[in-house]
């Protein structure tokens, strides 16, 4: 639906514009109009001088203008454990955290998701995703508290609502303390999407049915959670292949590795995608490609826990839709996903298969924006600038110190410092102007998630 010609306007004008359209049009110098939470148009030059009803018009002289960041993996919970565990692989790392996880509460989750999104959106995430799946004995409405926390940051949001089911009774990893039954996780996440989930063009709030990993859920509930999704027409996500010890757990327990264990109970699709993806062979690759199943790419985490180097330029040959992540600070410490653009060239590069050919600094962009969206289901609303899609888009200030002397924009943005946020829109709402958060106060946030950080510390060391 276009946007109305009577809603107010504004023009950004002046900066270096990528589209990551499918051509990958670019303009040296052009413009973006905004009406109502839509673009209208974008092109070279300036804008038009016969405009109605324009309300702002932007000099974004020294910038570059992009979609905005589309984050496709998250746990925001993690924020207030960051920094713990600092030296183990996955399964180690896990070990040691889950005790502590397994005792936020509402106001833990809260104010650990006010850290998370203010870092993304402050960095030019106007798309957060938070795959939850640890939802302890009366510790409140978590899944709320996190949409509420979404709600007030201003950024367009996806709640995977997570779930587990297999403690170490059952030759899982979580405690037996840290679960969920079978049947109250189906219905809780059942309830999360009655009451949350928004499937219209310009919705802020979508959820997904979210099982947490094949080390921590049972079969049953990840054939039962894929035939939830689908008959409430909502996407699926679930970590997968992450490390070698996750290929050796699922041979051991199912008699097949992870992309096949998913296949069996119906966790392969176009609605379907997985964090991580670290460990995938030509037949593992092929599966994805041929089902379109999307894969999230966690450069930084994979780093962090020494899980290995993702294929993703054969993924992206193979025409797997692929999308950035953060994934949890607990294991990305920095919780920024402009950072991620950097990383996934740089680490894919060490790939002695492909080298300098992994991928290119606008395949990088790619990745973080239209690749997001795609993963998210939402690509033909947001994740390149185009006319009638959702005004969802950064102005990134490239002509300090930083960047100026780098010529390409692109370049700059991808491989060059971190480049600050001079206005960010979500459907054409400023909620980042000059670096600052608009409409939440980034230092009250601080000092409530060091707060909330404390006081899990004080309540695991009792436990």
């Amino acid at each position: 639906m276009a946007a109305s010609a009577a809603a107010p306007r504004t023009v950004i004008e002046n900066c270096a514009v990528a589209t990551v359209d499918a051509g990958d049009t670019e303009y040296a110098s052009g413009h973006i109009v905004v009406t109502g939470n839509r673009i209208e148009s974008v092109g070279p030059g300036k804008a038009p001088g016969n405009l109605e009803n324009v309300v702002r018009r932007v000099d974004a002289s020294g910038h570059l203008a992009t979609p905005g960041l589309v984050n496709t993996h998250h746990h925001f919970y993690q924020w207030i454990t960051r920094g713990l565990a600092t030296d183990h692989n996955l399964f180690d790392w896990l070990v040691a955290l889950y005790p502590t996880w397994a005792r936020i509460d509402e106001q833990m989750a809260y104010s650990a998701a006010q850290g998370s999104l203010a870092m993304m959106a402050r960095g030019g995430v106007t798309t957060a995703m938070d795959h939850h799946y640890v939802f302890p004995k009366g510790s409140g409405d978590l899944s709320g508290a996190i949409i509420r926390a979404a709600s007030e940051t201003g950024v367009r949001f996806t709640l995977a609502r997570g779930s587990m089911d297999r403690s170490e009774k059952d030759g899982g990893l979580p405690p037996d303390f840290a679960v969920e039954t079978l049947e109250g996780a189906l219905a809780a996440t059942e309830e999360t999407i009655d009451k949350h989930h928004d499937a219209s063009f310009d919705a802020m709030t979508q959820i997904a049915v979210a099982p947490c990993s094949p080390f921590s859920v049972s079969t049953e509930l990840l054939r039962q959670g894929a035939e939830l999704a689908r008959r409430k027409g909502v996407r699926l996500h679930t970590h997968g292949s992450e490390t070698v010890e996750e290929e050796k757990f699922c041979h051991e327990l199912f008699g097949m590795g992870p992309t096949r264990y998913f296949e069996s109970t119906g966790w392969l699709g176009e609605d379907v995608w997985m964090a991580h993806c670290v460990h995938m062979n030509d037949s593992d690759i092929e599966a994805f490609a041929r089902t379109k199943t999307g894969v999230a790419h966690c450069p930084s985490s994979n780093a962090r826990l020494a899980a290995g180097i993702a294929r993703v330029p054969d993924m992206l040959r193979a025409g797997v839709p692929v999308g950035l992540g953060v994934d949890g600070t607990a294991s990305n410490e920095s919780g920024e996903l402009h950072t991620e653009l950097r990383n996934a060239l740089l680490v894919n590069r060490l790939n002695p298969a492909h080298r300098e050919a992994a991928l290119t600094a606008r395949q990088a962009l790619r990745l973080g924006t239209y690749g997001g969206a795609q993963v998210l289901g939402r690509a033909a609303q947001i994740g390149s600038l185009e006319p009638g899609k959702l005004a969802d888009l950064v102005l990134w200030k490239l002509d300090t110190l930083a960047h100026a002397s780098i010529a390409d924009p692109v370049a700059a943005l991808v491989l060059g410092a971190a480049a600050p946020v001079t206005l960010s829109l979500v459907g054409g709402e400023p909620v980042v102007e000059d670096g600052r958060l608009l409409k939440v106060d980034e230092d009250a946030i601080a000092r409530s998630t060091r707060s909330e950080a404390q006081r899990l510390a004080r309540i695991a060391a009792r436990a």
